[in-house]
């Protein structure tokens, strides 16, 4: 086993998730795909993650990625969630997840009363009526008249690779979304080209390659796939995986060999990295173990009882306070800090978070530090969303 200080883990992986300054780059593909996808569930939050990925980023790069050149895709996949991925990858991750996704969605269509027969005559008809075109449920359902519970019908199609989500009818936070039969809108890709194991097994290869070292619990729970399934496939990968222990963290972390030596390359940067992160970021969703990057005593203030997550301010990849944005007739982006900050640092948090916050209104902001948060465990659903809300 080989040794390695914590703080330079992080600093590798915000290397391999373009989040270091030196690491920034404007192919948005090649940002997808190195990061493991973009946690698409809530509307917004592919566009901030990569507004703080890249260097000249607008919206527009994303919506021509994924509805004008079609190089991006929207599919649930890892844990049930949406994610974008590169259409080279949507294939293999239907069939890693394709049965957990579906029984999932099966399961609560059935607590509305829509059984089996009932959805294969629905899903008949919607497969005949956005043929060539694609239409809101709002719109499937005009057409299909007394018809009742559609949203549930169409995304029970979306899971089972019928129909995919297209572009959004009213923008980039909207989650009404258009939807395209999946073989007019993706001709050349064949769900059916990948079986279980094996695309379980290039999963999690490409889980550690977006963010190893990490424990095999981390593994487990991005996944979803059982833990002993997990453990099964990494002992299968052998020789192609190396294990080391880190001071002052229990467990042993495992890497690609092939990342070894670009992680003893890593270097301290002259600056620090600051990096304002969205809500349900692919770096802060991406592990079960998160001591790595979050002081347990501020959990609560970053993750409700679901583990969703809360829009981060990152100091070096770890998590130094939580922002927040409020769209009026001035802008304003919040922060709260867990402990004191660096004058340096605070000074780059403010310009990212001015920056941030211009991006997202379109407007220039103000920026209000804030002296307490209620934690996200004392409050309703949905609570990470807005977690400075007055």
């Amino acid at each position: 086993m080989n040794s390695m200080n914590l703080d330079m883990i992080n600093l590798f992986v915000l290397k391999k998730q373009h989040l270091a300054d030196d690491s920034k780059i404007d192919d948005i593909v090649h940002v997808v795909r190195d990061i493991g996808g973009l946690h698409a569930q809530v509307p917004q939050t592919p566009y901030l993650s990569l507004f703080a990925r890249t260097r000249n980023f607008t919206k527009e790069y994303l919506d021509s990625e994924l509805y004008s050149k079609k190089n991006l895709g929207r599919i649930k996949c890892i844990r049930s969630t949406l994610y974008i991925l590169p259409k080279d990858m949507i294939a293999e991750a239907f069939a890693a997840t394709r049965k957990m996704v579906s029984s999932s969605s099966g399961s609560y269509a059935k607590q509305f009363g829509i059984t089996w027969e009932k959805y294969e005559k629905i899903s008949r008809k919607i497969a005949g009526i956005v043929h060539g075109r694609g239409l809101t449920t709002k719109e499937i359902t005009k057409e299909l008249g007394k018809e009742s519970n559609i949203s549930l019908i169409v995304n029970l199609m979306c899971d089972q690779g019928l129909l995919i989500r297209g572009i959004p009818k009213a923008g980039w936070k909207s989650n009404v979304h258009t939807y395209y039969p999946f073989n007019e809108f993706f001709p050349d890709v064949d769900l059916n080209e990948f079986d279980e194991a094996g695309a379980r097994t290039s999963i999690i290869k490409k889980y550690l390659a977006s963010f190893a070292p990490a424990f095999e619990n981390d593994i487990a729970w991005w996944t979803g796939f059982p833990k002993g399934e997990v453990r099964k496939i990494l002992e299968e990968l052998g020789d192609s995986l190396t294990r080391m222990e880190v001071p002052d963290s229990d467990g042993t972390y495992i890497m690609l060999c092939s990342d070894k030596e670009q992680m003893k390359a890593t270097g301290f940067p002259r600056k620090k990295n600051v990096n304002l992160l969205p809500v349900l970021d692919p770096y802060i969703m991406g592990y079960e173990e998160r001591e790595r990057y979050l002081d347990p005593k501020y959990y609560d203030n970053v993750f409700d009882f679901n583990g969703n997550a809360a829009p981060t301010i990152l100091i070096d990849g770890r998590v130094v306070g939580v922002w927040d944005f409020m769209d009026d007739a001035k802008p304003l982006v919040r922060v709260f800090f867990f402990e004191d900050v660096e004058r340096d640092a605070l000074k780059e948090i403010h310009v990212k978070a001015l920056g941030m916050g211009k991006f997202i209104s379109g407007k220039e902001v103000q920026i209000k530090k804030c002296d307490s948060m209620v934690p996200l465990t004392h409050r309703t659903a949905g609570g990470y969303m807005s977690p400075l809300k007055e």
